[in-house]
């Protein structure tokens, strides 16, 4: 039982009933919900400050909170409410017209009433603090406009001076009985029930007279509506249920002869029906509920694996079919409790307008903020976990990356920025991306820093990419601000947002153009409850590896394993695809007893599973790999929450647990990450680089008349295979639905020599049986196409050393490749050749990715 202090008493009294303490609770709830609601509403009225309707909402939220708090006891929250009533009031009048010093005190009104309501959560009782400068405040600006409101006539000389008078230390209007701050309570919800969210009339303030007193009830809101009595009538029954009077309203309006029965009849009709549409689709559910069944579930597709692995031993077709049967459900009950955890981005973002305002006044800018798929649900661990890393890139865009007015004005902008908040699915994660409009990083600036914090060396840091450059500033210290301010520039914030994103599997990246803007991009996993990982097993032990960090699979033969397996520095590399890969033996770093030597299986060769670890890649090293499944993550006690190398706990199908392997942890302890092994790595690559014979990887295919061709993988995006169904015509032209884009297709073969034949035009329905086609996705100077061909065959790194001319159109010329004569061919020729005369546009950034 929570006790409260009930202020203005003078003594204190404790709550023993169980409808007092749900009053309280329910209050605070819906109170929280309104002060964000609040700070939309008023950071949208700063740049439309006549919209009534806005003006009317945050008038009554105030007002209800005013008017229970006094109820409840809480006597300086009502006393704060009320003198921000009052402004509010002169401001809904039109006495007043709202500036930006109106909505900075309102604004800190509504900070000071959640901080109260915070006090009132953790002790019962709204605290010590006075605020009396921002009561102060209020009052002054109340009286500026109060001032003005009775030289305009707008209100008689005597309510001007009484208001002014009070407008200090407001009088405490006569406190009311339980039931009437009850029904001030439920205002909001008696408001939907009427108009759907719009409240026809509202409830007065005590001590504003008759004039502004709104038709109070169910009953009275309907009748004005349908225009049977006027809203002054209305205010005369009011006024004689407070003078004792029993009688509903309808009953006596009735007996002065305002309505008649018939008409009370109607409205009462009209309520009953209005009350079945807006009958509430939702409860209120407590998240440690929601935990509980989360974990239920958990268990449940624990014996739900283990059920599935028990009955594949048996041949029961009855076992079977009752396991599949178990499958589908508990997959379905899986997949509905999780959307259940599941929250629109939304929800945070929605405290972006105030906290950009509030940062854009104290650097003296003007910023516009937009935002695009705020529908875009995570699970509500994922949320908890990004607001405070979205909300500081959101603050540093704003101090940072904007420019100031007459600065914007100068290289040709608006003065107004725009901050664009940007979120959407993609590849079983969520993409969010933070962009400004503004000046942009800059490069020299960073290297500069970089190089004087010692971060980085000059040899190293001419040898970086733009990418890399622009990603240092995640780096701990790492700053560029010319001053440091209350909102950033300590070099603390942009490497506390990496690893808070990083805690929970996401990665970060930087893009920047000078004079255009900064794009910071974060892909984060869906949710980390139950997720798919590769189970892999080194020395006869099970782990398992998140598939968000698995960027693909290679399983180097005994062959080639010594031929691509080097030493740098004492550390083993990979040379995969023409760079090197730094290589962990799992059993090694773990100190596994009896596993197999450096990671060879029996028949000599390597299995590596190529991870992403922040920026870095890195192969893993194991003796076995097994398949992919949804796993449940189960904490680690205590005693292991201190090993960085592992992330959790699962129990396999078969009822032994499988450690849940810390992609990042792994690379740390292995010393993946570090400056001497990237220092050693750069050498080794530069040497390489210097080589006469370089290799190049190739992309080896069957073109027209299965000829043998390649194509270097350099220019190659992807490798799709596109249903038939999803090619289609525009003109002449081949085009397909692609990542959300129009993608222009190109037939090999009839882009070369033998489309001037005899044979027909290829239709888009001609692929075999219907099956699709294998496409090449490739960029060339900024543009993107997709090549079909016959049959994709190999990736090969070759020297590519013994050349002969090209014998036709389209091919640039022929080389030994793998031993076997192979056509290279010329893309530049392809989209001439095909009459193309032009193709999807695309930046830098998306090529790189």
């Amino acid at each position: 039982m929570v006790s409260f202090l009930r202020a203005g008493t003078g003594a204190s009294q404790t709550k023993e009933t169980m409808s007092d303490n749900e009053i309280v609770q329910e209050f605070l709830a819906e109170s929280y919900e309104d002060l964000d609601r609040l700070d939309r509403e008023l950071v949208g009225l700063e740049k439309d400050p006549r919209d009534k309707n806005a003006l009317g909402s945050v008038f009554r939220t105030i007002h209800t909170i005013k008017g229970t708090c006094g109820f409840l006891g809480f006597g300086k929250l009502e006393k704060v409410a009320h003198i921000g009533e009052n402004l509010l009031t002169l401001l809904r009048e039109g006495q007043l017209l709202l500036n930006r010093e109106i909505t900075t005190a309102l604004l800190s009104m509504v900070d000071a009433i959640r901080q109260m309501l915070a006090e009132i959560q953790a002790s019962g009782s709204d605290g010590d603090e006075e605020y009396l400068g921002l009561m102060e405040t209020l009052t002054r600006l109340y009286k500026s406009g109060a001032a003005g409101r009775g030289a305009t006539g707008a209100a008689k000389p005597e309510e001007s001076a009484k208001a002014e008078n009070g407008s200090a230390a407001p009088a405490k209007e006569p406190s009311a009985p339980p039931q009437k701050a009850e029904s001030a309570f439920t205002e909001k919800k008696i408001e939907k029930e009427e108009s759907g969210g719009a409240p026809a009339m509202e409830k007065s303030t005590a001590g504003d007279g008759a004039k502004h007193r709104p038709v109070a009830g169910k009953i009275g809101g309907v009748l004005v509506e349908r225009g049977v009595v006027q809203a002054d009538k209305i205010a005369l029954a009011l006024e004689a249920q407070e003078k004792g009077d029993k009688r509903k309203i309808g009953e006596i309006l009735v007996a002065l002869g305002f309505a008649k029965q018939e008409e009370i009849n109607a409205a009462v009709q009209v309520l009953e029906a209005r009350a079945k549409e807006v009958a509430p689709e939702t409860i209120r559910v407590g998240v440690n509920l929601l935990d509980n069944l989360m974990t239920l579930v958990g268990e449940l597709v624990l014996a739900r694996n283990q059920l599935l692995q028990f009955s594949n031993e048996f041949e029961n077709a009855g076992l079977q079919g009752v396991s599949q049967r178990m499958n589908l459900i508990a997959t379905e009950l899986q997949e509905q409790v999780m959307k259940t955890r599941m929250q629109p981005i939304g929800n945070i973002w929605s405290q972006f307008p105030r906290t950009v305002r509030d940062v854009a006044v104290s650097c003296g800018k003007e910023v516009r903020i937009e935002m695009e798929g705020k529908e875009t649900e995570l699970d509500k661990t994922i949320i908890e976990a990004i607001k405070d890393p979205l909300t500081h890139l959101a603050r540093n865009s704003v101090d940072h990356g904007i420019e100031l007015p007459e600065e914007r004005v100068k290289a040709g902008k608006e003065r107004t920025g725009r901050l664009i908040l940007r979120a959407f699915h993609e590849g079983g994660q969520v993409n969010i991306e933070i962009s400004d409009d503004g000046a942009g990083l800059n490069r020299e600036r960073i290297r500069q820093k970089a190089i004087e914090g010692g971060l980085t060396t000059v040899e190293q840091a001419s040898r970086m990419s733009d990418r890399e450059m622009y990603n240092m500033i995640f780096l701990p210290g790492f700053s560029t601000a010319q001053k440091v301010t209350n909102v950033s520039g300590r070099g603390v914030g942009m490497d506390v947002v990496k690893t808070n994103v990083e805690k929970i599997g996401g990665t970060g990246d930087v893009h920047s153009k000078a004079g255009q803007g900064t794009t910071v991009r974060i892909k984060i996993p869906l949710t980390l409850a139950i997720i798919p990982a590769l189970v892999v097993t080194c020395a006869k032990e099970r782990f398992a590896i998140p598939q968000v960090n698995l960027t693909e699979l290679v399983r180097a033969d005994s062959g080639v394993t010594n031929r691509r397996i080097e030493m740098v520095h004492g550390a083993p590399v990979y040379r995969l695809r023409g760079r090197l890969l730094p290589l962990v033996y799992l059993g090694q770093e773990l100190r596994l007893a009896g596993r197999v030597e450096q990671g060879n299986d029996q028949d000599g060769g390597v299995n590596i599973v190529v991870l992403q670890a922040g920026e870095r890649q890195f192969g893993l090293v194991v003796d076995e790999i097994n398949d992919t499944q949804e796993i449940v993550v189960k904490p680690l006690r205590k005693q292991l929450k201190q090993i960085k190398t592992f992330a959790g706990a699962s129990i396999m199908g078969d009822g032994k647990i499988a450690l849940i392997l810390d992609v990042m942890g792994v690379a740390q302890r292995s010393g993946v990450i570090s400056e001497v092994r990237d220092r050693a790595l750069a050498e080794k690559a530069a040497e390489l680089g210097e080589k006469k014979l370089e290799t190049q990887t190739f992309l080896l295919f069957a073109g027209p008349d299965d000829a043998r061709m390649a194509l270097p993988i350099g220019t190659l995006d992807r490798l799709e295979e596109l249903p038939a169904s999803q090619v289609e015509e525009s003109g002449t032209q081949w085009v397909a639905q692609y990542r959300g884009r129009i993608l222009p297709l190109i037939h090999l073969g009839y882009a070369m020599e033998e489309r001037r034949s005899s044979r027909r035009r290829p239709k888009p329905g001609d692929a075999e049986n219907g099956s699709g086609y294998q496409v090449l996705v490739c960029h060339h100077e900024g543009s993107r196409v997709g090549i079909i061909v016959e049959r994709i065959l190999d990736i090969v790194e070759d020297a590519a050393e013994v050349k002969y001319p090209a014998s036709r159109p389209v091919v640039l010329y022929s080389a030994v490749i793998s031993g076997r004569v192979t056509e290279l061919v010329d893309i530049p020729a392809i989209l001439q050749g095909a009459g193309m005369k032009g193709s999807e546009r695309i930046d830098h950034a998306e090529v790189t990715n």
